[in-house]
Formats: C-alpha cells, structure tokens, sequence
C-alpha cells in the first residue's frame, strides 16, 4: 500500500515563508492550526471584538511546539545528535517530545524546585535527560549557553533564531483566519520569544500584502517578574507563574521593538490578577490555561479597568479587534490551580435523594 504521510504542521503549511533548504528534514507533530476562540463575554466587556488564540491544543500543550519542529529540523540538518535546553517547564517539553521524533537525544537543564509537574514529567516521558540546577532559569540558560559555544550540542532555547521563525506562524494563521491583523494583540512576557516572533509573523504578512494593518503588541509580565517594565534585571524573579519566571529575558531586544515600533506597551499584572483571571477564562468560557496564559487576560482586564499610557487598549475603536494569546494548557500545571481554593467533590451516599441533596446543597 503506498501511504502518503499528513502532515499538516506549521512547516508544512508555511514553508515558503520559512528558511528551509530541500534538505531540511522535517520533524512535526503536526502543530499549530490552534483555535482562535471567539470570546462572546470578553467581547460583551470591552466592547470589542475579542478572540483567544489557544496554544495549549499543540501537541505538548504549549506555544513552544511552533519554534521546536523548527529548531529540530534544522539541527537535524545540521548533523546534530543531541539538544540542549534551558526551560522553565514548556521548552523541556516540546524539545524532549520533538527530539524524540527525530531520534535525537535531549538534556534539559531547569531550576530545581521551580518547574510544574505537569510539564517536569513530559520531560522524563518524552526520554530527556534532566539536569535540575540549584539555580533559576537565567543560570540554567547560562549554562546552556556554555555547553552549545563549542557546537557539540545544538542549543534549541529561542536564542535559536529557528525557534522564532516557527512561532511567528501563529500571526500568519490569526491573518489567514481574521482575514486581516487584529487592531490589538495581548500576550504574556517572560523569555520575550513569543512577542518577538508575533510581531516577526506579523510584519512579514503585512509586507506581502497579506494584511492591511499592523496590530499594537502589548505584553504583560508579572509584577515579581518583570524586567523589561522595570528596566533592569530581575536577579530573583518570583512569581506562580512559573512559566514566566524570568528575570533576563533573552528577547529583550525584540520585544522592546515590538512594542516601540507597534506603538503598543508593556506592562506589569500581579499574581493574583493572574490566578483570578485564570479562574474567570475557565469559568466564563470554558478555557483552562496555565498561569502565566492568563496574564494576558488579567492585562486585558487591568487596561479595561483603568486605562494607563502603557495600554493601548482604549485607542482600540469600538467594534476593532483585539486578540489575546494563551500559550499552555491548564493542565501544565493544575497544583497551582488548586491551590487556595476549595475544590472539592460534594461527597454523597450512592441513592438518588442523596444527590438530589448534595445537588441543592
């Protein structure tokens, strides 16, 4: 039978505005084509036209899946055998399960004691190796740094300019969906890979004739994190939004362009307008995201509440559209979901007046 594999990944789909050779090999799991999820209650509160772009539906739950098949494919054809990482979590997913894919071995370096579960266990699964540093992620992605500067390993981290290349895709697929750019586009900021690539995707289709506009890129750190608000390192960056636990992002520069030349901003969320807002988006409309995703709700809410200069929100007209990224899926890291609230099944005899009681109770 002569089988022709699908493949429908973001190279794939987008290999003409990606830079591939004819002997790039491609190693997908068939990411992106994610939902942009119309937001009927969002909409209702801002008065705009609100859309989620939901990246927790990529294979390993992440945003990081886009950058990877990228990364790996080219250290695959650059006759790499093993990858490195630094991650807070999601990186060490996506490169272990890609690496996998492409029968290359991964060593993933992380602070120990920092990392959600949900995504630690992907990396054992996935068959990484696993190194966790007494350190945060800016030491550990030091340290990658130094094991990649003599080329024995390929360093897959968004300092790899491969892994910008692929999350730039999202854009083309908000553009393709939309059929233009949004007037506005929220996102959480940590490593700063992810606006920088946005805006990347966003520029490109723009020069092609693919969109009329260019979107306002706003992005959200949180508060005990947030270098690039504050303008100066964070060498202590906390916060339980661990994916967005870095105090030296390596992206600095392009997400600083990005908002510079959008006209957008950057601005400052604490945690619990993150958690709080993680709540709401699941309860209102049935999306789960991990805590650093919801900090771009939780800025959505902060520009809605009180309009400041760095929130381009009210220069958004009645009726534009705004799109805010949630870059994992709840599940990633459901501990911190859990903790401090009273989840808790309502226990019950197993008759039916006794659920009709625990119903009404």
């Amino acid at each position: 039978m002569n089988f022709q594999p699908h493949d429908r990944g973001v190279i794939s789909r987008y290999r003409e505005f990606l830079p591939l050779t004819p002997a790039t090999p491609v190693i997908s799991l068939n990411e992106g084509s994610t939902p942009l999820i119309y937001s009927p209650r969002l909409s209702e509160r801002t008065g705009r036209r609100v859309f989620i772009k939901y990246e927790g539906l990529n294979p390993t739950g992440s945003f990081k899946d886009r950058g990877m098949t990228m990364a790996m494919s080219k250290a695959a054809e650059d006759g790499a055998h093993t990858v490195v990482c630094a991650s807070t979590g999601n990186t060490s997913a996506a490169a272990a399960a890609y690496a996998s894919r492409g029968g290359l071995k991964c060593a993933v370096i992380l602070p120990a004691g920092k990392i959600a579960m949900g995504k630690l266990v992907q990396a054992f699964v996935y068959g990484a190796t696993v190194v966790a540093i007494r350190g945060n992620f800016d030491d550990a992605l030091r340290l990658v740094r130094e094991l990649g500067a003599d080329g024995s390993v390929a360093i897959v981290n968004s300092i790899n300019p491969h892994r910008i290349e692929g999350q730039k895709t999202a854009s083309f697929e908000i553009i393709d969906e939309l059929g233009d750019a949004p007037d506005l586009h929220i996102l959480p900021v940590g490593n700063a890979g992810n606006i920088t690539a946005y805006w990347k995707g966003y520029r490109e289709f723009h020069a092609l004739g693919r969109s009329t506009r260019l979107p306002r890129m706003l992005g959200f750190q949180a508060a005990g994190s947030a270098p690039i608000y504050f303008g100066q390192v964070v060498e202590k960056p906390e916060t339980a939004a661990s994916a967005i636990r870095i105090g030296n992002p390596a992206s600095w520069s392009g997400a600083t362009d990005a908002i510079t030349t959008s006209g957008g901003g950057i601005d400052i969320v604490t945690d619990e307008e993150i958690l709080a807002a993680q709540a709401w988006l699941a309860r209102n409309e049935g999306i789960f995201v991990e805590p650093a995703s919801a900090a771009s709700i939780a800025g959505l809410f902060k520009c809605v509440a009180s309009p400041c200069a760095t929130c381009p929100h009210p220069r958004v007209p009645e009726g534009g559209t705004i799109v805010c990224t949630v870059t994992g899926h709840g599940l990633k890291d459901s501990d911190t979901a859990m903790r401090g609230r009273n989840y808790a099944p309502i226990e019950a005899e197993a008759d039916l007046d006794s659920v009709r009681r625990a119903l009404e109770a």
